[in-house]
């Protein structure tokens, strides 16, 4: 099962106010697949997933959902078809875990409707798939970033919409948990054909995870397509200001980057002798 929903920007320009970030742009998102945005700092990453996310209005261009301007559909409407976890999500004060869960179901409800079992249901297996159905009773503000962020997350998961979009999904997380939730990601994709596009900044998890990558740099996409072929060195050095090598990753055979730092490079002394400069602190 894949999502037969399509999106994607047609000619963008985005910005904000007199500050343009990123200038007529076009990229699509492949239905059914999983997609890593990456790229350095103050590239455009965050910018682009937001007007994918219809938070973001462009000053020329427009970004199409299912053939339509994603602008003037209803919001309801596309809140039932796409899900957005943002960068820095806000809880109301004093919400409880289990209520702000819940809240993903919300374009759902119709109106004078009553909550369901499968509203239950949605719940109840995105707080199991994140693991924070202990933390159900719990205040959002009391947890920590980890727990809160897994939570935001079952959020969006409760939604159970065709397109999820995931602005540093594992920002305050460990590398177990890390780990943990982009194997969910990964089922989820797997299982319901969902169309799931990120924002990473692990080019080594990004490469590992995601079906297709795209690379920006100062507002540009440099490359996009599947890991193995837009991660080479001389993009890496592009898009980071990065020597590195890109060698296959010995468990999932993706590409892995091995940064080439300044004092790890073989260099000749006066005398003829290589001499590692890592030794010279």
């Amino acid at each position: 099962m894949t999502s037969d929903h399509s999106l994607h920007a047609e000619n963008v320009t985005l910005g904000y106010g007199d500050r343009t970030v990123i200038r007529d742009l076009d990229v699509s998102l492949t239905p059914g697949a999983i997609t890593a945005i990456v790229g350095a700092n103050a590239c455009g990453k965050s910018t682009l997933l937001r007007s994918l996310a219809r938070l973001l209005a462009p000053s020329q261009g427009r970004v199409v959902l299912d053939g339509a301007d994603l602008h003037r559909l209803p919001t309801k409407e596309v809140a039932r078809t796409l899900g957005l976890l943002p960068q820095s999500p806000l809880a109301p004060e004093g919400i409880v875990v289990g209520d702000l869960v819940a809240r993903g179901r919300s374009p759902h409800q119709r109106l004078l409707s009553r909550w369901s079992a499968a509203d239950d249901e949605a719940v109840a297996e995105a707080l199991d798939l994140t693991g924070t159905a202990d933390l159900a009773e719990r205040a959002v503000d009391e947890l920590s970033g980890g727990q809160r962020q897994r939570v935001w997350i079952a959020m969006a998961l409760a939604q159970r919409t065709d397109i999820l979009l995931l602005d540093e999904p594992t920002t305050f997380l460990d590398i177990a948990h890390q780990v943990e939730v982009l194997d969910l990601l990964t089922a989820l994709n797997r299982a319901r054909g969902t169309t799931i596009a990120m924002v990473l900044h692990d080019l080594n998890l990004a490469a590992r995870y995601a079906d297709r990558l795209i690379a920006m740099c100062r507002g540009e996409i440099l490359a996009a397509g599947a890991p193995q072929e837009v991660l080479t060195p001389a993009l890496v050095e592009t898009v980071f200001g990065m020597r590195s090598q890109v060698v296959p990753d010995p468990v999932s055979g993706t590409p892995i980057v091995l940064p080439i730092g300044r004092h790890h490079t073989r260099e000749t002394t006066p005398t003829g002798e290589a001499s590692h400069l890592a030794t010279q602190r």
